[in-house]
C-alpha cells in the first residue's frame, strides 16, 4: 500500500532515550608510535568514511561546500509531456532531508493526499554497491517498516518507523541510487531526495524541490473536493521570490556551508552569513505573523524545516553554534506555529531527523552517536496571533 504517513506523538519527535557511553582507559608508553597510528589511523578513516560522490564530497579547492544543482527539472503543466493526473505521480523522499520534506508539507497544506503518493526511505546511508569495494557510495535506502540498518561504516543498530521497501518497484529497488539509474542518470548525479517519479512512463519528473511544490501548489487544484491553500498568492509573489532568495543561500543552503565546509575560512563565511539572517528572520517576524507576510505561504514551507532542525542537529552537527534558535525573542513562537498548521506535522519527524544527520556521515560522526538533547514542546501555544508590530 502507498504510504501516507501519520505523525506521531510530539515526544518521539523531541524526546531521546538516554544513552550509555562507555570509554575505554587508554595506555600509551611511547608518544612517537602514538602519533604514528593516528596518522594511520586518520588517512584511513579519510578514504573509507567519505560516503562517496555525494554532497560532503562537494566542496572547492578553499574548503567551501558548493552544492550540484539538480538536474532533473521537468515541470507538471496541462499542455506538456506530464500533466497533471490524480494517482500518476509518487512522491519518493526521506523525513530527515529538509528538502524533501517540503514536498509532504506542501501535500499535507493543500490536501493532496488523495492526489499524489508519497513514501520514505530509511533516515541511515547505506553502501549502494555493497558487493563493490571500489565505488564507496553510500546513500538512501528502502528498508522494510521496522528493519534494523547499521551506519555505513558498520556502527549502531537504527530502527524505527514510518518507512518502507519501494511500494511502486519492490523489492528490486533497494536505493534511492536504483531509480537514477534506471532512467541512466549521467555520472556525478548526486542520488537525491525529493523525487517526483512518474509511474505512467517510469521516469523522474523533477528532483528540484523548489519547482516541485510550486508545482504541487498551482497544478491539481481541479482534484480536490474543497477549498485548498494558495501558497503563492499573486499579491504576494515578489516578496516570496525576495525573501526565497536570501533565506535560501543564507540558512537552507548556509547551515550545510557550515558543516560540510573543510576549511576554517569557509567555515565562519558560512556560520556568519547564516546567524546574520537569522537575525532578519526574527527581525522580520516581529513585524508580521509569517516570513512573507501576514499569511503562510511558499517562503515559510521553504524556511521551516531548517529551523525545526536547528537546534536538534545543526547546533552540534554543523558547529552552527553561535546561538540556539530557543535564545531567539520570535523564531521559537513562529517554529510553533508553522508546525501546529493543519497539514505539517507529517512532516516532521524528529527521530529520522536525527537518526539520519548524526549515523549517515562517519567522517562527521565515526561512531554513529546519536545525542541526547533537551526536550522542546512544539505543541505549547506560540502566541503569534494577535497585532503586529511587537
Amino acid at each position: 500500500m502507498l504510504a501516507r504517513f501519520t505523525a506521531t506523538s510530539t515526544s518521539t519527535f523531541f524526546r531521546g532515550a538516554p544513552t550509555r557511553v562507555h570509554f575505554a582507559t587508554r595506555h600509551s608508553t611511547s608518544p612517537r608510535p602514538a602519533r604514528r597510528a593516528l596518522t594511520t589511523s586518520a588517512a584511513q578513516m579519510d578514504k573509507q568514511s567519505t560516503p562517496g560522490e555525494t554532497a560532503v564530497a562537494d566542496v572547492s579547492s578553499t574548503g567551501a561546500f558548493v552544492r550540484k544543482e539538480a538536474i532533473f527539472r521537468h515541470r507538471i503543466t496541462k499542455d506538456g509531456k506530464f500533466p497533471p493526473e490524480k494517482g500518476r505521480y509518487h512522491l519518493y523522499v526521506s523525513l530527515a532531508c529538509p528538502w524533501a520534506c517540503r514536498t509532504v508539507s506542501t501535500i499535507g497544506l493543500k490536501g493532496l493526499d488523495d492526489v499524489i503518493s508519497w513514501s520514505a526511505v530509511h533516515p541511515t546511508w547505506q553502501k549502494t554497491k555493497p558487493g563493490d569495494d571500489r565505488d564507496s557510495h553510500a546513500g538512501w535506502a528502502f528498508a522494510e517498516a521496522g528493519a534494523t540498518l547499521s551506519s555505513p561504516s558498520g556502527c549502531g543498530s537504527f530502527s524505527g518507523s514510518n518507512y518502507e521497501s519501494d511500494p511502486i518497484h519492490g523489492t528490486d529497488t533497494r536505493f534511492i541510487r536504483d531509480l537514477y539509474e534506471k532512467v541512466g542518470a549521467a555520472k556525478g548525479t548526486r542520488f537525491t531526495v525529493p523525487i517526483l517519479w512518474d509511474k505512467k512512463t517510469s521516469k523522474i519528473v523533477s528532483n528540484e524541490s523548489s519547482e516541485i511544490i510550486r508545482d504541487l501548489n498551482n497544478q491539481f487544484d481541479e482534484f480536490l473536493t474543497q477549498d485548498t491553500i494558495d501558497l503563492y498568492p499573486p499579491e504576494l509573489q515578489s516578496e516570496i521570490d525576495a525573501v526565497g532568495e536570501w533565506i535560501y543561500h543564507g540558512i537552507n543552503n548556509g547551515v550545510y556551508k557550515s558543516g560540510f565546509a573543510v576549511s576554517q575560512n569557509a567555515y565562519e563565511e558560512a556560520v556568519t552569513e547564516l546567524f546574520r539572517c537569522l537575525d532578519r528572520v526574527d527581525s522580520i517576524l516581529g513585524k508580521q505573523r509569517f516570513i512573507a507576510g501576514s499569511v503562510l505561504t511558499e517562503a515559510d514551507v521553504r524556511l521551516f524545516p531548517t529551523l525545526v532542525r536547528f537546534d536538534e542537529v545543526y547546533v552540534v552537527y554543523f558547529k552552527c553554534a553561535k546561538k540556539s534558535l530557543r535564545e531567539y525573542k520570535n523564531i521559537p513562537g513562529y517554529i510553533r506555529d508553522v508546525y501546529q498548521t493543519p497539514g505539517i506535522k507529517p512532516s516532521v519527524d524528529m527521530w529520522h531527523i536525527k537518526t539520519h544527520y548524526f549515523t549517515s556521515h562517519p567522517v562527521l560522526n565515526a561512531n554513529a552517536i546519536v545525542p541526547v538533547s533537551n526536550e522542546w514542546d512544539v505543541n505549547e501555544p506560540h502566541a503569534r496571533d494577535g497585532a503586529y508590530p511587537r
